[in-house]
């Protein structure tokens, strides 16, 4: 990620896959970090967290869509190459921009999805 180009407007794409994360979080307890720490609804408008049903873990990754693309800055800045601290981990958070951009496009990938017929816990969370 180009963060100067974001800085000055030249990158305004809006969603990140968030990658190393320990499989033990639950979606609810990621999105309270992040909300702790000033990326919650009203930052970000979208949040999925995918979950390997059978052994009922996360992926070990998440998509966020921030609200206004240079919100993403000071995320980047507080995760990005650190340490996981709720479960002492040594994972290390990885940030890059999702293939899929923009909220409407991600709805949109998961409408059909099995996904949907699942326990509300398990859905992308939408704000």
């Amino acid at each position: 990620m180009d963060l100067d180009a974001v800085e000055v407007g030249h990158d305004t794409r809006t969603s990140l896959m968030v990658r190393n994360i320990p499989n033990k979080y639950t979606q609810q307890m990621l999105l309270t970090e992040f909300m702790d720490n000033g990326h919650g609804p009203g930052v970000i408008d979208f949040f999925y967290l995918p979950i390997d049903f059978k052994n009922r873990c996360n992926r070990g990754y998440a998509f966020i869509n921030f609200v206004d693309f240079k919100d993403i800055l000071p995320f980047h800045r507080r995760y990005f190459g650190k340490h996981w601290r709720t479960f002492n981990s040594d994972k290390i958070c990885d940030i890059t921009y999702a293939r899929i951009q923009g909220k409407g496009a991600m709805l949109k990938r998961f409408e059909n999805s099995a996904l949907m017929e699942k326990d509300d816990e398990y859905k992308p969370l939408v704000f």
